[in-house]
């Protein structure tokens, strides 16, 4: 299957009162046609910062660099701002966090729906209309002749976000980048709409970039997993290779942290990835993760691993993973 998105040495930096802000540091990824791929981590670590890269979203201090940044065959790099512009909405769309602050407050919702597809494909208002109505209904929002008369505020937060859904597909567009989609809804309502993405794009063939800091959710939708950590993407696999033979340490630590029914004992201690994430602002020596690793040694500290292929799609950046230390002893790098 061909990629529709591919990606590398992407870097994002933002200047603040301290210094350069490295928020993104190299990082390669690609999608292909249909695919849902889950980017996780902890906040903080540049899911989000990556995702307005991709859209052209990035503040106006940010500086984005990279070597190759194409969505189907098209130069994101080099293209100029209204091609960007009409890309945006028609082939590529993105589900934001807060659907609240997403949709206007003072527009009808009928007229945020139609807006993009009346801009980008010259259709009429009735036809925009009536698609709107057919995605709402798809999305599993009730009365959806009526809601297109109302405004965000009379929605539950469950509604904006499938409304939000449906105007990700309005276009139908090749590729959709939901940035943490249900972090804001209850577990009920968060299950319902995991489930409406995950149909949805299986019906419609959407490549998804699925943004999230829950492994829970990743289990349940992701054909395949970036794990970033400080700005960098340390593994991608398959789901179902990341959670049965997860090879960095990070990974390691972060399935760890789950509590498993019938093993997880009420009242016992969780598991915890000890230490903090090392701040970003300048040059960040030797692997990230090392001042919290325990195996780290030497060779950890002083030289940036690289992401590698360890087989079957499966790379990481960890040289103990890797086999590249000139001596472990004990579970260290030395």
């Amino acid at each position: 299957m061909e990629n529709i998105l591919d990606v590398r040495a992407l870097e994002v930096s933002l200047p603040t009162a301290n210094g350069l802000l490295n928020a993104v540091r190299g990082i390669d990824l690609h999608v292909r046609r249909g695919e849902m791929l889950c980017l996780v981590g902890e906040s903080g670590c540049g899911k989000s910062m990556t995702s307005m890269a991709l859209m052209g979203l990035l503040p106006k201090q940010a500086q984005c660099r990279a070597k190759q940044m194409d969505f189907d065959g098209l130069d994101l790099l080099t293209m100029k701002r209204k091609a960007r512009n009409g890309l945006r909405g028609l082939r590529m769309s993105m589900i934001f966090q807060e659907p609240m602050t997403s949709l206007n407050p003072a527009f009808k919702l009928g007229d945020q729906l139609c807006e993009g597809l009346i801009l980008h494909k010259k259709v009429t208002k009735a036809q925009a209309r009536e698609r709107a109505v057919y995605l709402l209904e798809r999305a599993g929002v009730p009365f959806p002749e009526t809601r297109l008369e109302q405004y965000p505020h009379q929605l539950s937060g469950g509604l904006r976000q499938r409304v939000m859904i449906a105007m990700a597909l309005m276009c139908e567009p090749d590729l959709i980048i939901a940035d943490e989609p249900t972090t804001a809804l209850d577990v009920t309502i968060q299950a319902q709409i995991l489930r409406l993405i995950r149909e949805l794009q299986q019906e419609f063939g959407t490549a998804v970039i699925f943004i999230t800091h829950d492994l829970g959710v990743v289990a349940r939708i992701a054909d395949r997993v970036s794990v970033m950590y400080a700005g960098q993407i340390v593994e991608t696999a398959a789901t179902q290779q990341i959670f049965k033979t997860p090879k960095h340490p990070y990974t390691q630590g972060l399935i760890n942290c789950i509590p498993v029914p019938g093993k997880t004992r009420p009242g016992e201690i969780l598991h915890t990835i000890k230490g903090v994430v090392p701040g970003l602002i300048g040059e960040v020596t030797g692997c990230a993760f090392a001042n919290r690793c325990p195996g780290a040694g030497l060779t950890c500290r002083t030289a940036s691993p690289e992401l590698q292929e360890s087989g079957d799609g499966h790379r990481v950046r960890c040289p103990i993973a890797m086999n590249q230390c000139r001596e472990v002893s004990d579970g260290i790098c030395a």
